[in-house]
């Protein structure tokens, strides 16, 4: 029996059931809207649940097996039966508060398997969700005889290519995804360590298990497919990495991140999975566009929502990274002060920025990684936290607080109420997190189910509070700003800090992040760096480093209107703009920071190369931006200009690289170029791009 069942609550909602008998269910397969995409279940010859994959009768993925190993029940998945099945569509329109769409569309057909696994006498269930542009699954077992407390060892979701594709992946590393991306066949992920990423080698945080790769992580076909895996809904769950099933072929496997005694997910029934995720697109482009990470979770579960806002910042930051002042009041040279605060904010009011980031102002710094002293609340004695709170008030600025826990867990976790307590009584709305360094106590990983549980509870403890969380050091992004958008933003990613006290970031790599990691969700990458090679910090530079036997200072790998693109490129509604004050006063380039958003209408992608190039365009309140970027290699792009309203006028200033402009000889020349245009009257646009460079540009409709 079929029915469908349209209504509308904000949204519109159509939904079709459908039950079929076990005995018709040899295999059961549910197709994507469109009928392109197709998920096939089936149990095998063994008595083993498998799934697999097409599109468009072309293989996604092969049969590929699905199981679990708990304590009590250790083979979970080898001996099942399906007793029935339930079909149903939704087709949803939801509003975010913030994004990089104003309207997101939900529109998916779902399968769900009733099963029986006969070998451990437990039922459980399946549920497969199929878009147009991927699919995913997840795994319920309810509360039933012989299954309450649970302790899971082992989750062995199988994902076999019918290839060995080409691979964009970084190491597993269950504390960090701060690394340079590796590009491989999928047979070597997890077998070499890129030279890039001396910091984080094999021997980093891994106990004896078998290395792999964290999620997302990006591919390749030899016919033209781009396919991302990773998850949604991470919650009470541990992290999932990528493991290779056997050394011959291309096939990856779930290995989760342990507790201390190797247990990887405790609780109690219902036992619930986070989605997997398979993202599946023509173009890389397509893997970018796709809102299906943060459709699969569930919708806004907060009341209270009028402080969650986009933010365009300033901070208190990179003066520290390059050594120039410290977090701490070692040596005289302490950052958050009064006055140097004061006059961020000044900065921040004269150019229109909505707040500033303020790192180093609580005592406790001197400490870092020796005991549990972090003070989160007393401020050191030259910084005025409420005398400085009511100032940025006065200005139209707004303090955005910082909570560095050095990953002293329990200790921030007893003080976490008192520290938002403070924050929420001078009127700080938006708190960056973090945690650097090992967590503590020994053993938990931070990407374990433990710090799962600790990530969420300071989500939903800042939510109570009124405020809104950047978390750095995070768990990775898995699409529940939808669920908490208070949760806006995070790190998670080898970011700007990196080119001041190390050999630095490539220029491909924000080409890779945009296709691996931005696929994730926001990412607080702090671009917009004008100062290139530093030489306007002088003797202040502090950090020296040894590469290739030779001391060097750092410096970035990028042009400076590459720093400018990268706002429109790597989405996030907080952006950092993280360079020094004094490097922006009276600098041309500075008005596109000052005039490009945070928070968009629409957003799209011109043309993309994995490993190559990328050009994104967005737009907010009529005006449109383009940012594109390529990696150490010049290159002219021919880009489509039909985003734009046909028939309208608009006034357009191009931020380009200079034409000998060059990221290692001649980061710094640039151009700016001013004209108007009519939609429509003029197709297309080139788009000259130096060897590390980029381009921004500003359609302001007229």
């Amino acid at each position: 029996m079929t029915m469908r069942i349209a209504f509308k609550i904000f949204l519109t909602l159509a939904v079709l059931l459908a039950t079929s008998s076990a005995a018709l269910a040899e295999r059961f397969a549910i197709n994507s809207p469109e009928g392109r995409l197709s998920v096939y279940f089936e149990v095998d010859s063994q008595g083993r649940l498998t799934y697999s994959a097409s599109r468009s009768g072309q293989p996604v993925l092969l049969t590929s097996p699905l199981g679990f190993e708990f304590k009590k029940h250790p083979k979970l998945g080898k001996k099942v039966e399906i007793l029935k099945t339930e079909e149903r569509t939704v087709d949803e329109v939801w509003y975010p508060l913030y994004g990089e769409r104003d309207k997101e569309t939900n529109f998916f057909n779902e399968g769900s398997l009733f099963l029986r696994d006969t070998g451990e006498n437990l039922d459980y269930r399946v549920v497969c969700r199929v878009y147009d542009d991927g699919f995913a699954f997840r795994t319920i077992i309810p509360p039933q005889k012989g299954f309450g407390s649970f302790e899971l060892m082992a989750e062995n979701t199988h994902f076999a290519f019918p290839d060995d594709h080409s691979a964009w992946w970084i190491l597993d590393n269950w504390d960090t995804y701060e690394l340079i991306y590796s590009n491989t066949p999928v047979t070597q992920i997890g077998k070499v360590d890129n030279p890039l990423n001396p910091e984080h080698t094999h021997g980093a945080s891994r106990g004896d298990a078998p290395h792999g790769c964290n999620t997302p992580v990006t591919m390749e076909t030899k016919d033209g497919l781009f396919l991302a895996i990773h998850e949604a809904m991470l919650t009470d769950y541990a992290g999932m990495t990528l493991v290779l099933a056997d050394e011959s072929t291309p096939t990856l496997k779930s290995q989760l991140v342990p507790w201390p005694d190797g247990v990887k997910v405790r609780g109690e029934a219902p036992f619930e999975t986070p989605w997997r995720t398979v993202q599946v697109a023509s173009s890389p482009g397509g893997l970018v566009e796709s809102s299906m990470i943060l459709n699969l979770n569930e919708p806004n579960k907060l009341g209270r929502v009028d402080y969650i806002k986009p933010m365009k910042l300033l901070g208190v930051w990179w003066s520290m990274h390059l050594g120039a002042e410290t977090w701490g009041m070692e040596g005289g040279r302490h950052g958050a002060t009064t006055e140097n605060v004061k006059r961020y904010i000044d900065f921040a009011a004269a150019n229109g920025f909505d707040g500033v980031l303020v790192e180093g102002w609580n005592t406790g710094w001197e400490s870092w990684y020796k005991d549990d002293n972090f003070d989160f609340t007393t401020p050191y004695k030259d910084f005025d936290l409420e005398g400085i709170t009511a100032y940025a008030r006065e200005k139209g600025v707004e303090l955005v607080g910082h909570l560095e826990t050095g990953g002293q867990i329990e200790s921030f976790e007893e003080r976490l109420v008192p520290a938002l307590d403070q924050y929420e009584r001078v009127g700080v709305t938006s708190v960056k997190t973090g945690y650097a360094g090992k967590i503590r106590p020994p053993g938990q990983y931070h990407h374990g189910q433990w710090m799962v549980r600790h990530y969420r509870k300071v989500v939903e403890e800042a939510a109570r509070h009124g405020i809104t969380v950047n978390a750095h050091e995070p768990i990775k992004d898995t699409g529940i700003r939808r669920t908490y958008p208070n949760m806006m933003t995070r790190e998670g990613v080898r970011g700007m800090e990196w080119n001041a006290w190390s050999r630095g970031n490539p220029p491909e790599h924000t080409v890779n992040i945009a296709f691996t990691r931005g696929l994730a969700g926001p990412m607080d990458y702090t671009p917009g760096i004008f100062d290139i090679t530093f030489k306007n910090t002088g003797d202040k530079y502090q950090f020296w480093n040894k590469i290739d036997g030779l001391e060097t200072k750092g410096r970035l790998h990028s042009t400076l209107a590459r720093q400018l693109a990268l706002f429109v490129v790597l989405y996030s509604p907080i952006q950092m703009a993280s360079d020094l004050p004094e490097n922006y006063q009276g600098h041309p380039a500075f008005q596109f920071l000052r005039d490009v958003p945070v928070d968009w209408g629409l957003s799209g992608v011109l043309d993309g190369k994995l490993g190559d190039y990328i050009a994104v365009v967005r737009e907010s309140e009529g005006d449109w931006y383009l940012g594109a970027i390529t990696d150490e290699n010049a290159r002219t792009l021919k880009v489509p200009l039909d985003f734009l309203a046909k028939g309208r006028k608009y006034q357009v200033t191009t931020y380009k690289d200079a034409s000998d402009a060059h990221y290692e000889t001649n980061p710094t020349a640039y151009k700016i170029d001013k004209t108007e245009l009519v939609a429509g009257e003029v197709k297309e646009m080139e788009l000259p791009l130096a060897p590390g460079g980029g381009i921004a540009i500003q359609f302001k409709a007229l």
